[in-house]
């Protein structure tokens, strides 16, 4: 068993299963709660933790996103489809996120003997693989470059993405965080950014470099398969793998101490967005 594997074969899984909360579940809750199991999972008051999480018509903005230059017409335009749009405490740029789009979070407690970047993005690269074992297809882990949110962990069927990895750290507790897209159009979710950055820049120079999108560059898991992949099938394959990897899957939800901590750590969120979303002027 490879090193990344091995890291998922533990004896005890906690599972966090936010999937099914449906349309008023808020996405700024889901940064919160991933930052309180971090600090749970990393002091040892909790054990290794898998929470899954869909939030639907919500556009995740990076802090560069923040920056562009004509920021309040690339929100606007993203209000006028239909999208919720909020800033992450992580880094990484704009994500779609919609009812087709599984999140998976897997929080493990840093050890003595640490846990590297590459091993915590490695671990659930070879979770998707395992996933799909029964498939005959490739699934390559690299940058995907036309895609939003390019990154090294960009998974890919064919170089196109289906999924994009990112981590947090906070307290001992590392978080390694994909989101998947289950059904619907890549493309149309990657034209969804595109013009977002178009609106938000509008040609203008800049220090940093916004990606620019070719929407052909994504697709669901479903387009890539040739069969319907849902939320739901691909949840349960991701218990089974795990339940195959390792021990024991627990069901559960927060403790008290843990309720306070997410107060605290969903008002940092709130803060957050204060800050760095503009306000729209009253009328």
């Amino acid at each position: 068993m490879s090193t990344s594997l091995s890291l998922l074969a533990q004896p005890k899984w906690r599972i966090i299963d936010q999937s099914s909360l449906g349309p008023q579940f808020d996405a700024l809750h889901s940064f919160a709660m991933d930052d309180t199991l971090c600090t749970s999972v990393g002091s040892g008051d909790s054990p290794a933790t898998m929470r899954s999480w869909v939030h639907h018509q919500t556009i995740v903005l990076g802090i560069q996103d923040t920056r562009l230059p004509h920021l309040e017409d690339g929100i606007r335009y993203l209000e006028e489809q239909g999208y919720r749009v909020i800033v992450r405490n992580s880094g990484g740029l704009a994500v779609v996120l919609d009812e087709g789009v599984l999140n998976v979070s897997l929080i493990f407690r840093d050890t003595e003997k640490g846990i590297d970047i590459n091993r915590g993005y490695d671990a659930m690269w070879e979770l998707i693989q395992v996933i799909f074992a029964s498939y005959n297809v490739k699934i390559e882990a690299k940058e995907i470059v036309g895609s939003y949110c390019p990154g090294s962990y960009d998974l890919s069927i064919n170089d196109q993405k289906f999924a994009g990895i990112s981590q947090r750290r906070i307290r001992g507790g590392v978080a390694v965080q994909i989101y998947l897209c289950a059904t619907g159009n890549g493309a149309q979710r990657a034209k969804l950014i595109q013009k977002f950055y178009e609106e938000g820049l509008k040609e203008a120079e800049t220090k940093f470099t916004y990606p620019v999108i070719v929407p052909e560059t994504m697709a669901s898991l479903t387009e890539l398969l040739g069969e319907e992949v849902t939320v739901s099938s691909l949840m349960l394959s991701l218990l089974t793998a795990l339940k195959e990897l390792g021990g024991s899957l627990v069901p559960a939800s927060l403790s008290e101490e843990e309720s306070v901590l997410f107060d605290y750590h969903l008002q940092r969120m709130i803060d957050r967005n204060e800050k760095f979303l503009p306000v729209e002027n009253e009328s």
